[in-house]
C-alpha cells in the first residue's frame, strides 16, 4: 500500500521532519496529530509528492513516489485540502467532475462512464441535488461535501485530508467526519487526516500518528498513544482518555493546562 521510510525534510535548513517511518494498512484511517508547527501538513504533502523529501522515501506499492508521474499518483491518492474555497462560480457537478482529470488526455472530453462516476460521487456524498448550483452560494459544510465527492470521483485507494473539519460548526463537523468513515468502510479505503482534534481522533481513528519535535513521538491505537504522558508532554494539557459508559465509547477528558514548570520533561529520540 504506502510506506513511509526515514524521510526527513527541511525548509531552507530548518528540519520540519527527522526521521518519520510509517506503514499505512489498507482500508485504515490514520490521524497524524499534534501541535500546531510540528510538521503535520508537511508530511500530507509529502505523501502524494507535493513536497520532496530531502532524505528517505515514500512508497507507494513498492515503488518510490519520485519515480511515479504525478498523473499517476492522482489516480491513486486523492486530497482533500485544509480550504475549501474556490474563488470561480464553476456548478458542483464541474468541480466533481475535475476529480476525473488524471483519466483524461489533453484535450479529451468526459465520456458515459466519466459521468456515471461522477453522478455516484455525489449520489454517495448527497449532493445530487446541489448538481446545478454554484459552489460559491454553499455553505462550508455543503462545499466540503462536494470537495469530498470529487476526491471519490478519482476513485482512489488513498484519500488524504487536511483539517477537514476546521473551518465548519458543530453540526457539519461530525456530518462530514459521518461521511469519510461510511465511505472507508463502504469503499474499503485508506484515509490518513491531519487533525489538532483529539476527541475526533478518538472516535475516528483506527491508529494516530503522533508528532512532536519534528519526529514521530508515538504511534498506534488511541488507547495506546493517547496516554495521560503523552498528552501531557505533546500539548502540555492534563487529559485522560476514558470509557464512557453512556457513550459507549472512548472520549478525552481535558482536566486543564500544565504549567511550564510541571511539564513532563521530553524524553530524548536517539
Amino acid at each position: 500500500m504506502m510506506k513511509i521510510e526515514d524521510i526527513g525534510f527541511s525548509y531552507r535548513e530548518k528540519p520540519v521532519l527527522e526521521k518519520v517511518d510509517l506503514e499505512v494498512k489498507k482500508g485504515e484511517i490514520i490521524g497524524i496529530l499534534g501541535p500546531n508547527g510540528c510538521g503535520k501538513t508537511t508530511l500530507l504533502k509529502l505523501l502524494n509528492r507535493n513536497l520532496h523529501p530531502n532524505v528517505g522515501k515514500v512508497l507507494m506499492d513498492g515503488t518510490d513516489l519520485e519515480e511515479i508521474s504525478k498523473r499517476r499518483i492522482a489516480r491513486h491518492i486523492a486530497v482533500v485540502p485544509q480550504s475549501n474555497e474556490i474563488r470561480f462560480a464553476f456548478s458542483v457537478r464541474d468541480i466533481v467532475m475535475m476529480g476525473r482529470m488524471p483519466f483524461l488526455d489533453r484535450f479529451q472530453g468526459e465520456s458515459l462512464e466519466d459521468a456515471r462516476i461522477v453522478d455516484e460521487a455525489m449520489e454517495k456524498t448527497n449532493i445530487k441535488e446541489f448538481s446545478d448550483r454554484l459552489i460559491n452560494t454553499m455553505s462550508g459544510g455543503e462545499r466540503q461535501r462536494v470537495i469530498i465527492a470529487r476526491a471519490i470521483a478519482q476513485r482512489p485507494e488513498i484519500i488524504l485530508l487536511d483539517e477537514p473539519t476546521l473551518h465548519l460548526d458543530i453540526n457539519h463537523q461530525f456530518e462530514v467526519l459521518e461521511l469519510v468513515n461510511r465511505l472507508s468502510d463502504e469503499e474499503k479505503l485508506t484515509v490518513i487526516i491531519v487533525s489538532h482534534d483529539l476527541p475526533m481522533v478518538v472516535k475516528y481513528c483506527d491508529r494516530i500518528v503522533l508528532i512532536h519535535d519534528h519526529r514521530v513521538f508515538a504511534i498506534g491505537t488511541p488507547e495506546e498513544v493517547l496516554t495521560k504522558e503523552n498528552m501531557r508532554i505533546v500539548f502540555n494539557i492534563d487529559a485522560l482518555l476514558e470509557y464512557d459508559d453512556t457513550l459507549k465509547t472512548n472520549c478525552v477528558k481535558i482536566i486543564g493546562s500544565c504549567t511550564n514548570r510541571d511539564r513532563t520533561p521530553v524524553p530524548k529520540v536517539e
